[in-house]
């Protein structure tokens, strides 16, 4: 049987930012899917402690592709997605370290600098921003 680690790693690493499913569950019990061809069985939770976010919401993911563009100073014409990799759009790590201080700035949130370094995609960005808000209210 699969833990919850192993499911919330497998959905953090091929989830596409079209998959959407419930922030909050109150009253589960259990829970079966599949991921990528990985079978997750019965997955029990108390109810109301189990919470499944595979993406950030449209305009967190909107202001973190301004940001990275501004950043990087990418022309109009770049297109900058939920999927780009800093990397792919030109970024060293200073650029990447900008970014996240950009973020911080515009979140009015601290990145730790283990989260920063699990920071690959604009989608992580959004992700982690949400999650940070979320904890900080």
């Amino acid at each position: 049987m699969a833990s919850l680690a192993q499911a919330s790693t497998a959905l953090s690493t091929s989830c596409k930012p079209t998959l959407a499913l419930s922030s909050r569950v109150s009253s589960l019990k259990s829970v079966s899917f599949s991921i990528t061809g990985k079978r997750f069985p019965s997955l029990s939770s108390r109810p109301g402690r189990l919470q499944v976010s595979c993406s950030a919401k449209p305009e967190t993911l909107n202001k973190v592709c301004d940001i990275v563009k501004k950043q990087l100073a990418l022309p109009d014409t770049t297109a900058v997605t939920a999927g780009s990799k800093f990397t792919e759009l030109g970024a060293d790590s200073l650029d990447t370290v900008e970014i996240v201080m950009g973020l911080e700035e515009e979140f009015g949130i601290s990145v730790e600098e283990d989260s920063a370094q699990t920071i690959a995609t604009v989608q992580d960005a959004a992700d982690l921003i949400e999650k940070l808000v979320e904890k900080k209210a």
